[in-house]
């Protein structure tokens, strides 16, 4: 018997190597907060995505 799931990819970082902060510690590159950068490696992979859809809308204006 055979599964029909896998186990979860890791959500990877989207840094690009462009580690510059705005004026509300919002970083110019991939659109995290400060606080979302530094506790991203012990996030589950869910808040991980909840990170970068807040990201998006940050990146959106």
């Amino acid at each position: 018997m055979t599964s029909t799931s896998s186990p979860a990819k890791n959500v990877e970082s989207p840094c690009i190597s462009v580690c510059e902060l705005n004026a509300q510690n919002v970083c110019i590159g991939c659109w995290r907060t400060l606080d979302e950068i530094s506790r991203w490696w012990d996030m589950s992979n869910d808040e991980k995505r909840e990170v970068l859809q807040k990201a998006d809308a940050r990146s959106a204006g």
